[in-house]
């Protein structure tokens, strides 16, 4: 009898590579549970050239130039172009200041929005959109199409501070600042949604000891990030004085592979777009019923990631990377 096929999650990654985004998608690249159809880029850690590039850059160095890479829109959702980008985590190049030779492939004529569209339309309710950096590409694709909320699989976002300070002020956490209107208009979308917050992300740690683990290993993917890895820890050592770095990313692709390493709690999220508090994601956990017409009404429910089991997130990290 012939083995049983397993049945691959299809993957599009929205992600503005970023050292930490660049881990997610090697993670993801060397996941067997995972297919990944795409990347669509956005700005965010780089501008968007810059995070396509580099998209594509990681394609080469993890030999998987078939995948195709969709780039992503310029400016918010409200066409603001003063954007907010993080070179001082991920270095100019946002990948660790290495000046890497430019990648030989090129993105793909469609915008990311068109690509997401046209793909949750080919194989709808079977994509996992893990959604690493603003929600620009999304809303702009749920503004496209109004079926996309309901043809997408599930939508995985690296994004909000719930019931903590954010990392950007105390307020908000970077991708929802980077674009507040759009993560609103997807997280009222009524797609199915797991938003992994920096409050249970900044659990996942990867020590320096698991660095070193990673440096002497045989996987090619971990070696190359060990040779990035030197300005991110710099920044955790002095924005944080901790001794590792925050796994943003990879631990929004581990929950995306497998939900378990979480526990959520349900209910409505909206995001402030103006003033001192933009950006901030809040929760209403519908516990009361509030007799007044509010913008919170008749809002779909999204879920929100509580509790984390960090060493297995961790420990799953670092066996794909170690892998050859």
């Amino acid at each position: 009898m012939a083995e049983t096929q397993i049945m691959k999650k299809k993957f599009i990654i929205d992600t503005d590579p970023g050292i930490d985004d660049a881990m997610a998608i090697f993670v993801a690249l060397k996941s067997p549970e995972v297919d990944v159809i795409g990347l669509t880029t956005i700005f965010g850690n780089v501008y968007t050239t810059l995070a396509t590039r580099n998209a594509l850059h990681l394609l080469e160095v993890a030999g998987r130039t078939d995948i195709p890479v969709a780039e992503g829109s310029h400016v918010t959702i409200t066409k603001c172009t003063k954007l907010r980008i993080a070179d001082f985590v991920h270095g100019a190049d946002g990948l660790g200041n290495q000046n890497f030779p430019p990648p030989n492939g090129k993105p793909i004529a469609q915008s990311a929005a068109s690509f997401l569209v046209e793909q949750a339309r080919k194989y709808p309710g079977e994509i996992t959109l893990v959604a690493l950096g603003p929600l620009t590409n999304v809303a702009l694709a749920i503004e496209l199409d109004p079926d996309f909320a309901k043809n997408i699989g599930k939508i995985v976002v690296l994004g909000g501070a719930f019931a903590v300070n954010g990392n950007v002020n105390p307020a908000a956490e970077a991708n929802i600042f980077g674009d507040p209107d759009a993560a609103d208009i997807v997280f009222t979308s009524g797609a199915d949604i797991l938003a992994m917050g920096i409050n249970v992300t900044h659990q996942v740690i990867f020590t320096d000891a698991d660095r070193e683990k990673l440096a002497v290993s045989n996987g090619d993917l971990g070696q190359y990030l060990c040779k990035i890895f030197d300005v991110y820890y710099n920044y955790h050592y002095d924005a944080y004085n901790t001794r590792g770095v925050y796994l943003h990313d990879p631990a929004t692709i581990i929950a995306a592979i497998d939900p378990s390493v979480v526990t959520c709690t349900e209910g409505v999220v909206r995001v402030q777009t103006t003033g001192i508090m933009r950006g901030l994601t809040l929760l209403y956990n519908n516990q009361k019923k509030f007799a007044e017409a509010t913008e919170w009404c008749d809002k779909p429910s999204v879920k929100v990631a509580v509790t984390v089991d960090a060493r297995k997130v961790v420990k799953m990290v670092t066996d794909r990377l170690m892998s050859c």
